[in-house]
């Protein structure tokens, strides 16, 4: 019964997951919660008077939260809170815990290392294609990869991890029954199926922007580490960031260039003393795991190409290069050229990452 209690508190919105928690301490029960008068919660001196208002209000709810918890395993949903032994231990290390998370799929394991990889939604496709290759060489070596689910780097963190067979978590800023954004779902489903799909917020709660900042700090409080792969000057990539130095996470951060918008984030929390990551294996010594294989931003041996193919490769970089500068540098027609960048992408060199953009690819 304490359990359907507590999940009608988790159901309403005038309280936050700390005033839960000063409610349960004072009054020792979350069914005495419920039952309490408005005088008692006055006295008590934890809830605002619109707080208590609000909570008093609520109470005609609880038959269908009751309903509505008993309902869930139909949906394959779970709801755990800091009274199930399997609630992660890394959460209850934080101030303002979750009182009750909805679970899709499973929860992180807890013996093994866990990394929040986050970044900007709107990232280039170096970002994207570095956070997914830094996903999957962390996942093959058992660290798991915690992430927001979100377009950009969050949703390359987890599609690494999934390339690499592993499981793979995202913390949702609305209720675990919606897939935000639509353009995820099948990324949801696999990693519902490989992995979870955790959220505090109810049923049907729909994405909100004050749901992001709370939901940042669960995916850094899950987290052993946080890497930042590209982030703006402002954002909520720096939020999880700010958090995770909060709750004693030791930040990570991909450097870029100081003229790229998107990587001034990244140098700002490397500026401010963040670990630099150039290899998954600065992360994978942090942790203590040792990998053998160390993921180098360099060229691949140019050895068995001919000499006009080696002048193409050699005029690329591993960000992005538009075809127009590429003829402007090799001076090539651009039959020819395109013919040339045709064979590298094939012979796995190079990759295109559309509208005539081509760049190195990375090598093991």
């Amino acid at each position: 019964m304490e359990k359907e209690y507590l999940y009608w508190l988790c159901c309403q919105s005038c309280l936050g997951a700390v005033s839960i928690r000063k409610l349960y301490e004072y009054f020792q029960s979350f069914e005495a919660i419920y039952n309490i008068e408005e005088t008692a919660l006055n006295n008590a001196g934890i809830l605002t008077k619109a707080q208590i208002r609000a909570l008093i209000g609520w109470k005609s709810s609880f038959a269908d939260c009751r309903r509505e918890y008993q309902s869930l395993g139909k949906s394959n949903i779970r709801f755990v809170t800091p009274l199930d032994s399997d609630y992660p231990r890394r959460l209850l290390e934080i101030y303002d815990y979750p009182m009750g998370i909805f679970v899709k799929g499973t929860l992180p394991k807890e013996k093994l290392p866990t990394v929040a990889v986050v970044g900007a939604r709107g990232c280039s496709s170096y970002g994207e294609r570095l956070a997914e290759e830094f996903s999957r060489v962390l996942s093959e070596q058992q660290v798991q990869v915690i992430s927001g689910l979100a377009v950009g780097i969050d949703g390359a963190a987890h599609r690494g991890s999934l390339r690499a067979g592993r499981a793979t978590f995202g913390v949702m800023g609305c209720g675990v029954d919606i897939c935000y954004p639509a353009s995820n779902y099948s990324l949801y489903e696999a990693m519902e199926r490989t992995g979870g799909i955790l959220s505090e917020f109810p049923l049907r709660s729909r994405p909100k922007p004050r749901h992001f900042p709370m939901r940042n700090r669960i995916i850094s409080g899950l987290s052993d580490a946080v890497l930042v792969v590209e982030a703006r000057e402002r954002s909520g990539s720096l939020i999880t960031a700010e958090l995770g130095l909060e709750q004693g996470r030791d930040i990570f951060a991909v450097p870029g260039r100081i003229t790229d918008r998107l990587s001034m984030g990244c140098n700002q929390l490397i500026q401010q003393g963040a670990y630099m990551a150039i290899s998954p294996n600065d992360i994978l010594e942090y942790l203590g795991v040792k990998h053998q294989k160390e993921l180098i931003l360099h060229e691949k041996s140019v050895n068995g190409l001919a000499k006009k193919e080696k002048m193409v490769y050699s005029c690329l970089d591993f960000k992005p290069k538009h075809l127009d500068d590429i003829l402007s540098d090799c001076k090539l027609q651009i039959g020819e050229c395109m013919s040339i960048l045709l064979e590298l992408e094939l012979g796995g060199y190079i990759y295109r990452s559309g509208n005539h953009y081509y760049g190195k690819n990375c090598e093991m």
